[in-house]
């Protein structure tokens, strides 16, 4: 890799005032805007701040998870959320359309936490919505159904944190859904932290780094 292939590297301080700088304008064409990062490195609140900021709509990649009873079938349960776990081609097909920017509400799917399930029909995407940002783990995987993914993105982000808030939020974030603190770390460390590696190893392909240790949303 040469200097030139390695992306610039932003750290955002506490009040966050050079995302304003970072944010692509939009004209007539639609923009689409990937957010990617380790599990807990904080792409569901930089999406949600870009929401209410600049008026983007939000699709997330985990509304492509497999539901509960198709990773039972395969047998990969106890993995949820490593790659082979999401439905990646039907998410590349879903952005396909996202970026037409047809002149109808194309719907998406969501992903409620609370019961850890992925819910048909959940996000509308407006014909009017001109910026719209995904975010998911796996945007930069070198595999040929996330390069179909990134192929509909008009740029992507590589969001990092530091290591140890990262694993705390993610502790807490399974604690919080049902998990006892011994399970939440014991998955942490089982199958959050190799996807984690996963992530980075392919942070090299983003647009842009940026460092949300210090921001504060």
């Amino acid at each position: 890799m040469t200097p030139s292939d390695v992306p610039s590297t932003v750290s955002l301080g506490p009040a966050g005032a050079e995302l304003a700088g970072l944010v692509p304008a939009v004209g007539e064409r639609r923009f689409l805007l990937g957010v990617t990062g380790a599990p807990g490195a904080g792409k569901s609140t930089l999406a949600t701040h870009l929401a209410v900021a600049c008026g983007a709509t939000v699709v997330p990649m985990d509304g492509f998870h497999l539901a509960d009873v198709e990773l039972v079938r395969r047998g990969i349960r106890d993995r949820k959320g490593a790659p082979e776990t999401f439905d990646g081609w039907g998410y590349a097909a879903l952005l396909a359309r996202v970026r037409d920017r047809p002149p109808y509400v194309v719907l998406a799917p969501g992903f409620e936490r609370g019961l850890e399930q992925p819910i048909a029909g959940a996000v509308p995407v407006l014909p009017t919505a001109g910026l719209v940002v995904t975010e998911g783990n796996y945007l930069l995987l070198d595999d040929p159904e996330w390069r179909a993914v990134r192929s509909t993105l008009d740029a992507v982000w590589h969001v990092r944190t530091d290591d140890a808030v990262r694993r705390e939020r993610l502790v807490a974030r399974h604690v919080r859904f049902g998990k006892s603190p011994d399970a939440a770390r014991a998955w942490v460390d089982r199958v959050d932290e190799p996807n984690a590696r996963l992530v980075e190893a392919a942070a090299h392909r983003a647009d842009l780094v940026l460092d949300l240790t210090d921001w504060v949303p």
